[in-house]
Order: C-alpha cells, then structure tokens, then sequence
C-alpha cells in the first residue's frame, strides 16, 4: 500500500486505558508500541489491523474527530493524540 501512517478519527482524543465515558479513572497514552496495545487489549481497532501496521513499521495516529481543525493539528505534527509506533 505504501501508507506512510494510518490515521484513526475517533470519539476520543486517543487512546485509553477504558472508556472514559464510562470510567472516568481511565488513563490516556501519549505514545504506545503497537505490543502494548496488542498486549494491553486495548480496543482502538481490530487486533489484525494494529499487528499489520507493527510488521510493515507503519505508525498510527489515534485523534478526535469531534475537535474542530484537530486533523489539520495532527497532520501538521501538533494536536492532541496518541502515536503508536515501535521506534
């Protein structure tokens, strides 16, 4: 495919620990490795799809799609996110 990143717009500003509309303890992850959210069950998209991008080293980018201008922040290196990647 030759992606460079793979961008996710969600409900949230990134991932986290659970939830946090229904736990409000949950913890959000600046950075993570494509292990720990395979290894910490953390359900910000399908297993396949995280273990894809770790064997290819392709980074993803987890953001709100409710923040007005927050893609345009991401794509720009700023914003409120979290990056997975191994490096």
């Amino acid at each position: 495919m030759g992606a460079e990143a793979i961008f996710k717009g969600t409900q949230v500003d990134g991932i986290y620990s659970a939830d946090p509309k229904k736990d409000p303890a949950a913890t959000r992850f600046d950075r993570l490795t494509h292990s720990e959210v395979l290894n910490k069950g953390l359900a910000v998209m399908d297993v396949a799809a995280v273990a894809l991008a770790r064997e290819n080293s392709i980074p993803i980018i987890v953001f709100s799609i409710h923040e007005k201008g927050g893609f345009a922040e991401i794509l720009t290196g700023g914003g409120r996110g979290t990056i997975v990647t191994d490096n």
